[in-house]
């Protein structure tokens, strides 16, 4: 009798080579990079930190600068990574880059980990209570069932 396997392409070996983390600034986005950071040097693996930059309407922004903002936001949120690299040098090694993609969280986070080749996608839980009624982007993600995802609270 003969076994018969499907041939799938399966990236990587042993575990994920590329993890994507979604990053806002948020107290619960920031405890999932810090997951996933541990995560990836555990595996070896590429982080990679996406903070998704919101797309106004051209009405919307109108009367407020939200490009600038926006892109305060995402060299903020370096600033903080650096640091955060630059303290635990020696300690722990992670390799990380980071990466602004246009649109909203969830579209955004599937485009990064579409164009990023992600093996998993690291998440913080949502801090918004209508998030619980509409659903929220972690949610949509695990929904998506294209990568292993991972809720951080």
């Amino acid at each position: 009798m003969t076994e018969q396997h499907s041939h799938r392409f399966e990236r990587g070996t042993d575990g994920p080579k590329v993890i994507v983390v979604g990053v806002d600034g948020s107290d619960s986005s920031l405890r999932a990079a810090a997951y996933a950071a541990g995560l990836a040097r555990r595996q070896h693996a590429l982080l990679a930190v996406v903070y998704v930059q919101p797309v106004m309407t051209a009405g919307a922004a109108l009367g407020a600068p939200v490009a600038e903002t926006t892109d305060e936001i995402a060299e903020d949120l370096i600033a903080q990574i650096r640091d955060a690299t630059e303290r635990l040098k020696g300690i722990f090694e992670v390799r990380w880059e980071f990466h602004t993609f246009p649109g909203d969280p969830y579209n955004g986070l599937v485009k990064a980990a579409d164009d990023l080749k992600a093996d998993a996608v690291v998440v913080g839980a949502s801090e918004q209570a209508g998030h619980r009624i509409v659903g929220s982007v972690a949610v949509r993600l695990v929904k998506a069932g294209r990568w292993p995802v991972t809720v951080v609270p």
